[in-house]
């Protein structure tokens, strides 16, 4: 494993934050903030707790989570996406490093930059709410494999792109949709059937539900099953990126 390749890959990426810091990291709080102050103070005291958790705390994972995905998947794709619009990535391509090493130095930095994303949201939630962590252990697993998980998707969505368009489409059109109807501000029990059942079949559920738990004990699908769906999903992706690299889809012209 050549570990200072994976390095400089990740020193790199993770430079690339701190010189945008404002895109990076202050936007996405600034607009989670946003949320808390509307649905956590305006609406949420109007509304009642949720199975005895206030309403304003009851939507803070699930806001963590749709920053999470977001911001993993936007940093992945753009990271490795801007090395094929300029040309640097035949310089990777050349290099002495195998697939693996792209993939951890690439995703790796991408996913670091969602976590830490994730933790300064929930310092920011607590100014805002009352919240505890039941699971804190659990709680940081789920943080590192949504992070993870949507880092590789964006590494692939990156690889596939053509254009800056076709970039922001999946995110934009896929994700944001996902995120909003999978029990970020709700839980499904408050949902009539059959919408309750088309529900599960969206996986941004399954990720909200298990984080959720990690918080409140509170899950709309069982934890072994929102564990088992994350891994798969990763399993997914890492193959996809894998034949990628393999067969030069995309990265060779």
């Amino acid at each position: 494993m050549n570990w200072r390749a994976i390095r400089a890959i990740y020193l790199f990426e993770m430079h690339r934050t701190w010189r945008t810091l404002m895109q990076s990291v202050l936007a996405p709080v600034l607009s989670t903030s946003l949320y808390f102050v509307v649905f956590g103070g305006a609406i949420g005291s109007r509304m009642k707790d949720v199975d005895g958790v206030p309403y304003g705390a009851f939507i803070v994972p699930g806001l963590i989570i749709m920053q999470t995905l977001t911001q993993s998947v936007s940093n992945a794709s753009f990271g490795i996406y801007f090395p094929k619009f300029v040309g640097t990535i035949y310089e990777v391509l050349s290099a002495p490093i195998s697939f693996i090493e792209v993939v951890l130095g690439y995703v790796g930095a991408a996913a670091t930059k969602a976590i830490l994303l994730g933790l300064i949201i929930l310092v920011t939630a607590s100014l805002f709410v009352p919240v505890r962590i039941d699971h804190p252990l659990f709680m940081l697993l789920f943080l590192v494999a949504t992070a993870t998980t949507f880092a590789l998707f964006g590494f692939v969505i990156g690889i596939w792109a053509g254009n800056f368009e076709q970039l922001q489409m999946v995110p934009l059109l896929i994700l944001t949709p996902l995120s909003f109807l999978g029990g970020s501000f709700y839980s499904l029990t408050m949902l009539p059937q059959p919408w309750r059942t088309i529900t599960l079949f969206n996986p941004v559920v399954y990720l909200i539900s298990a984080f959720r738990w990690s918080f409140y004990s509170l899950a709309d699908v069982q934890i072994g099953v929102s564990l088992m769906a994350i891994l798969i999903f990763m399993a997914i992706c890492l193959s996809a990126a894998g034949w990628m690299f393999k067969t030069g889809y995309k990265l060779k012209t």
